[in-house]
């Protein structure tokens, strides 16, 4: 008897909006806190929260929300009630293991009728649960990763070697950095400088490709996940938390660059960047390096290991459709990261059935290998080196930091643009799954 009282008065805590509003609100803002401190873009946190306020009876009319990149502001109401709960967002890091898992959550809450304490005992175990891998395999797999680059840029063995142990010195300072409390950007800027000076002394060592490290090592450091979702939350009318993580990404790019300028005018780099910085149409190269630089980096965002494999080929389908479009047909390099990323895009609509797993979680570790990392660094040289080049390379950096920038805005576009097409209809599909869901909740209590 007593149990069948307790479970009704479960249900009714959840069929009733006002009921115990109160944890239902810090619930709520503990789950969009979570997502948006770790790397989730603002539509996936704004569906995952409307999802959980629905498991918790409140009606979509009457939930209220509004997301910028450090707050966020929550209001319930009616004819009525009015309940308002805000919640500040104090780091920005990149987990996709709590991105995955609350999203699985909030289908469970809805399935398995979980009371309020079940779902909050969920939610501490998740932000508690330590990252999968230690801090030696985040090294390595930096090590890896930065190679991995190295190689796509055309370098040799020993140099791929070199710029693993270097990107390996620049990541343990940054993770020092991070533990001793040192601001973000800063700590940005003095593992770009500590990555970029060890890179330089490559060329003292037998190499053919003595510069190659120099373009790569630091490259860990850039911030993919950040301006992919600042370009997806901008595509998708979000302007307020779009424009404050583009901020965020230009400071980071920012702190990144000091870094590596710091570096270069330290040790006084030769002139480099002109050189050929790409293998001829090399696939098994494309095929290792791809596929164990997207890895690689999906360590350094917590990917669960079963994931692992899958960002891989995302990786290889990314790099060598690109390299495919660019080297055979004869498209720019625009245009071929753009199909290269659209590509890993329509595959991740696919594979969220497959590997069940968000979209965003499998996508975005697999283009990460485009990124420009030679256009990036001719443009930076050229700015150093503003007074003393000439007029012809002063256009050529200037065209090569155009193009830096389209291809990153392509690499978002284009991983981005699948799921907005399809987004009406996966949002149906979904609403009609939780309709069912909450019908079910109702049934039952009956």
């Amino acid at each position: 008897m007593t149990e069948t009282k307790s479970y009704r008065e479960h249900q009714n805590v959840l069929h009733e909006t006002y009921a115990a509003i109160g944890k239902k609100t810090e619930l709520l803002l503990t789950t969009g806190q979570l997502l948006m401190e770790n790397g989730a873009d603002t539509r996936r946190i704004v569906r995952d929260m409307t999802r959980v306020a629905a498991y918790m009876g409140i009606d979509e009319k009457q939930f209220n929300l509004h997301i910028m990149y450090t707050t966020l502001m929550l209001n319930i109401s009616d004819e009525t009630h009015s309940y308002t709960n805000f919640r500040k967002c104090l780091k920005h890091a990149v987990d996709m293991r709590i991105i995955s898992a609350i999203s699985k959550l909030t289908w469970r809450a809805l399935r398995d009728h979980y009371t309020l304490e079940e779902y909050e005992d969920n939610l501490k175990t998740i932000a508690s649960k330590p990252r999968y891998y230690s801090e030696p395999q985040v090294l390595f797999a930096t090590g890896i990763a930065c190679g991995c680059f190295c190689g796509l840029f055309g370098c040799d063995v020993n140099a791929f070697f070199y710029t693993a142990l270097c990107a390996i010195f620049g990541k343990a300072v940054q993770i020092y950095c991070h533990k001793a409390g040192v601001n973000a950007y800063m700590t940005t800027a003095l593992a770009a400088l500590a990555a970029t000076s060890a890179a330089f002394f490559a060329h003292y060592l037998p190499t053919t490709t003595p510069w190659h490290p120099i373009i790569a090592a630091a490259l860990f450091l850039v911030p993919g996940i950040p301006l992919i979702n600042s370009i997806s939350d901008l595509i998708n009318n979000y302007l307020i938390s779009g424009a404050a993580r583009f901020i965020h990404t230009s400071l980071i790019i920012g702190g990144m660059t000091f870094g590596i300028v710091l570096a270069i005018e330290a040790v006084s780099v030769d002139a480099f960047t002109q050189l050929h910085m790409v293998p001829e149409n090399d696939y098994a190269r494309f095929i290792f390096c791809a596929a164990f630089g997207a890895a690689g980096f999906s360590v350094l965002f917590n990917l669960p290991p079963r994931l692992l494999f899958g960002a891989g080929m995302g990786g290889v389908i990314a790099v060598c459709t690109r390299n495919f479009c660019v080297f055979t047909l004869g498209w720019s390099s625009v245009a071929g990261t753009f199909i290269g990323a659209t590509l890993v895009g329509v595959i991740g609509i696919y594979a969220i059935h497959w590997l069940h797993a968000p979209t965003q979680v499998l996508t975005v570790p697999s283009v990460i290998p485009l990124i420009p990392g030679v256009l990036i660094y001719r443009m930076l040289f050229a700015i150093i080196n503003i007074r003393t080049i000439s007029t012809e390379q002063l256009i050529s950096a200037i065209q090569a930091g155009v193009d830096a920038a389209l291809i990153i805005l392509a690499i978002a576009i284009g991983v981005s643009m699948p799921m907005i097409f399809a987004s009406r209809r996966f949002d149906r599909q979904k609403k009609e799954e939780q309709e069912r869901l909450l019908k079910e909740s109702y049934e039952s209590e009956e």
